[in-house]
């Protein structure tokens, strides 16, 4: 009868262990996450008063990784031809005939037109959790226009239902939106009191290394990925003021976290300047200051809405553009040049071409990039005040922004000038050949049909014209502040003005209008 006992009390208690088993399980991860959501409070408390640099690296990965994500994408892209750009002794050296028919052995699919299946590896943080909703940030270059996505959380898990509800090319960010349970937001931390020599980490899955992590200082801040002065990566239209980092950033850390010794996200890890394709110590991030402004509009609204002034601009710390400004009696090397005065825009009948722009709302302005996204980040609709330097004194001016055109390219027709061109006239003053605007030309340049001067026909090689970057099909629209209506009022004006010591153009082509100063031979 006692064994009877024994045998029933071992069987209930085996029969209440499985069942612990199967009903436990999910109080275990309960649990874990709720370790892990303390683990994180704890470090973030932790770093405040962390002085050993090696835990405080410590606490940081500690605090940010529950967060970050690997993104792996696939993408499809349309009409990619995807011959090889090889000649044919190329062509035998990679691929070498093997058939004996005398012609290379090129695999299959290579010279055909067609769509091709693009898939890329990134990264992501996430950044706001709802209840079983949350919102990653990455890049739009790793989400953005991506047909499929697997999001890999920190714990191996792997999400499958991750949609794209934003995406911003000018910015290069996206947000994804994925549903699962158990995740931990980042923090956001202020990029606009960093300097240089702030230590600095970088979060994501270099190379498909998941769950890495680099460390390095700041280098500088409001970089272009353009130091010459041209265009970035981002284009003629996007907002680049990048933190530059000397933490390793390789491919596959594209949308992850940059983090300060607090553990706080300062920026979104982007881009790497390299000749090899790999890390060369230049790492770029966007701030948090511009991430957490796009990050918002695109999570509320799927796009992002940016104040808009309709003008073409250029710094006055850039030596060319500080002589134009000079021309107009400016004589700081800070502030903005207004190149342009797009028609029917907010500017419009406000600013002036020549015009220097000082100060917005009475805060100073030092150049492009801080105007630009001070600009953008004013809602549409806003009175902003402007202090510009016009006729050798400031002035004040009140502009009501306009919402910004999601394309803002301009559309225009471009050709080589026909007709002859006057040899003689290439090699004298400026180096190049005028002509008066016809129907014809205007067509064939793309020009508004109501443009006026003098067109430029051709321009000679290493010529003062060429070196300034005056190109055929631009138009002479002033000389100094001598209106022109045709070629031959224009080379009256140059003839008159002392070359040696430059003169100024004002140029409008098909993309816009800008001032040049050209300096030459006074003979």
């Amino acid at each position: 009868m006692n064994r009877l006992r024994k045998s029933l009390s071992v069987a209930v208690v085996a029969g209440v262990a499985a069942t612990g088993w199967m009903f436990g399980s999910g109080m275990v991860k309960d649990v874990q996450f709720a370790r892990a959501q303390q683990q994180v409070n704890t470090s973030r408390e932790q770093l405040q008063k962390a002085e050993d640099m090696a835990t405080a690296f410590r606490e940081v990965g500690k605090a940010i990784e529950p967060s970050v994500v690997e993104i792996r994408v696939s993408k499809s892209v349309k009409g990619v031809h995807r011959s090889l750009p090889f000649d044919d002794d190329m062509l035998r050296r990679f691929f070498p005939d093997r058939n004996g028919d005398g012609e290379p052995d090129v695999p299959q699919g290579f010279g055909e037109q067609g769509d091709m299946e693009q898939i890329g590896t990134g990264s992501g943080v996430i950044m706001e959790v709802n209840g079983s909703d949350a919102y990653i940030l990455t890049n739009n270059h790793v989400a953005g226009g991506a047909d499929e996505m697997v999001i890999t959380l920190s714990d191996g898990r792997e999400v499958r239902n991750g949609k794209v509800v934003g995406a911003d090319a000018k910015s290069d960010l996206a947000v994804v939106k994925i549903n699962a349970d158990r995740l931990i937001p980042g923090k956001w931390g202020d990029s606009t009191g960093l300097q240089k020599g702030d230590w600095v980490v970088a979060f994501g899955s270099p190379f498909g290394y998941v769950g890495s992590m680099t460390h390095g200082i700041i280098s500088a801040l409001d970089r272009t990925t353009n130091p010459s002065g041209g265009q970035g990566i981002l284009g003629r239209y996007g907002y680049e003021n990048f933190i530059h980092v000397d933490a390793p950033i390789n491919p596959g850390n594209s949308g992850g976290p940059l983090v300060n010794l607090h553990g706080e996200v300062i920026g979104i890890n982007t881009a790497i300047a390299s000749h090899s394709g790999g890390f060369q110590g230049i790492g770029f991030a966007i701030p948090s200051s511009q991430a957490k402004f796009v990050y918002g509009q695109l999570k509320d609204k799927g796009k992002v809405t940016r104040g808009w002034l309709g003008v073409a601009i250029a710094s006055v710390s850039d030596p060319r553009v500080a002589k134009l400004a000079e021309s107009f009696g400016y004589s700081e090397h800070t502030g903005v040049f207004v190149q342009e005065v797009m028609g029917d825009t907010p500017a419009a009948g406000k600013l002036k071409e020549g015009d220097v722009i000082v100060a917005l709302d009475g805060k100073k302005v030092k150049d492009v990039t801080q105007l630009r996204n001070a600009i953008a980040a004013t809602p549409p609709n806003t009175d902003v005040k402007f202090t510009v330097f016009r006729d050798k004194k400031q002035t004040e001016i009140t502009v009501k922004l306009g919402d910004q055109p999601e394309d803002l390219k301009v559309a225009g027709k471009g050709g080589k000038g026909g007709g002859d061109v006057d040899a003689a006239e290439l090699k004298r003053g400026l180096g190049m050949a005028l002509s008066d605007v016809d129907d014809k030309l205007t067509e064939q340049y793309g020009l508004d049909e109501n443009t006026k001067g003098a067109l430029v026909r051709e321009v000679a090689p290493k010529s003062p014209a060429a070196r300034e970057a005056i190109r055929p099909g631009d138009v002479i629209t002033k000389v100094g502040d001598t209106v022109v209506a045709n070629a031959k009022e224009a080379k009256d004006a140059i003839a008159k003005a002392d070359l040696s010591k430059g003169v100024r153009l004002r140029v409008v082509s098909r993309d816009g209008s800008r001032f040049v100063i050209v300096q030459g031979d006074a003979k």
